[in-house]
């Protein structure tokens, strides 16, 4: 085998993540390598914090960026706050619903599932009586924005149920962060946790990660050690706490660090809320251009997301050859369906310095000769002139 050096082609992330990436991130990247300990790092360090708060709408001290991807975020959160014998009621309607479920099995506790059709919304209803009938629960624990299928929960709602019956939160927001509203602090979240890869648009591989002080208290007062000795924030916040002194606890990431702080710096010069309703402006025309073409959307549009968006797959499509395709002939990146949803959507996402113009029109046209080529049921040429109406109309 002949290895030389690698150079990636140039592809349109128009997927479930990663997002296309920012010139001015993958630019910082290639800044010089200093010690995890230096006294200038400690000072981007102490920057990343007040600027992930400002990502999560959070005034909490322990806020931090984990090492390692959005599954480590999840499992920092987990490990942290689930002690062996500790009842948990997680709300599945996706896969990484599911994935909630393994980790608190691993971490020792007992599992109430609230269950919804993939599809569609948690059900404020359903955990309602879930914590009516199990009064001994301590954590609730549910997706915001479900990556394997679309969907939007009303994270305000499930949080005020759960404090109401006396329960810490756990909430994943890896696909919601920066492209719907996540307000830690007004909603009552007590441990949150995000991926750099999704709507920040940074490289994969860090997650952003906050805890209320409630959080911070069960995280102290534990009986046991946290079984995991990397995700130990006992042990991290020596490090991520306030100060010059840091306690060495690994050798963090410093390039990628350098990213995710350009990152969002760029969604704080951007402003947060107008990164919302930019992703809600060129989804609507995503909508809009594939309800033309005669393609329909998984999820209502009153659950859908904006940054993620299922769409079933037409009679006379091939899944894996339209994906193929538009690879290889287009330089486009779609997602396939996860579990149950296999073979059955793409999933398109518009996603931080992906969400534009521009890649909507790409997308749409782009499919629409796959699709045309192919032979599927679909009005072939009307997807890009709705869009671009839709456009002209609101601009």
């Amino acid at each position: 085998m002949s290895i030389t050096t690698f150079h990636p082609p140039s592809r349109t992330l128009m997927g479930p993540g990663p997002s296309d990436v920012s010139p001015r991130v993958l630019e910082a990247l290639a800044r010089p390598t200093i010690g995890h300990l230096d006294p200038r790092f400690i000072d981007l360090m102490d920057e990343l914090k007040h600027l992930i708060q400002y990502a999560f709408k959070t005034g909490n001290a322990l806020t931090m960026p984990v090492s390692a991807p959005g599954s480590a975020g999840m499992e920092c959160c987990f490990v942290n706050l689930v002690e062996p014998g500790d009842k948990v009621i997680v709300c599945q309607n996706g896969v990484f619903g599911g994935r909630m479920k393994e980790n608190v099995v691993r971490a020792g506790g007992t599992v109430i599932a609230v269950d919804d059709e993939w599809g569609t919304a948690v059900d404020a209803n359903k955990l309602e009586a879930a914590l009516k009938a199990n009064p001994d629960a301590g954590i609730v624990a549910f997706v915001q924005a479900e990556t394997s299928t679309g969907v939007l929960s009303d994270a305000r709602a499930l949080t005020a149920l759960a404090r109401q019956f006396g329960c810490l939160t756990i909430v994943d927001t890896v696909t919601a962060l920066g492209g719907v509203p996540v307000r830690v602090d007004e909603w009552g979240i007590d441990a949150v946790y995000s991926g750099s890869q999704k709507c920040l648009s940074c490289v994969p591989g860090l997650s952003p990660v906050s805890f209320s002080a409630a959080a911070q208290e069960k995280i102290t007062s534990r009986k046991q050690p946290v079984q995991s000795w990397f995700l130990d924030l006992n042990l991290v916040m020596g490090y991520w706490g306030q100060g010059v002194k840091r306690a060495y606890h690994h050798t963090a990431p410093v390039n990628a660090l350098y990213s995710l702080h350009e990152a969002l710096l760029i969604l704080r010069e951007e402003g947060i809320e107008n990164a919302w309703q930019r992703h809600q402006y060129h989804h609507q025309a995503l909508r809009v251009g594939f309800a033309a073409m005669g393609l329909d959307f998984l999820v209502s549009e009153n659950e859908q997301l904006p940054q993620l968006n299922a769409v079933v797959i037409p009679a006379g499509a091939d899944d894996a050859a339209v994906r193929s395709r538009l690879l290889q002939e287009y330089q486009l990146e779609i997602g396939a369906g996860l579990g149950v949803l296999a073979g059955k959507v793409w999933r398109i996402g518009l996603m931080g310095h992906g969400c534009n113009q521009k890649n909507v029109l790409y997308c749409l046209g782009a499919m629409d000769a796959v699709l045309g080529y192919m032979g599927a049921e679909i009005n072939q040429g009307a997807g890009v002139k709705a869009a671009m109406d839709y456009y002209a109309a609101s601009g």
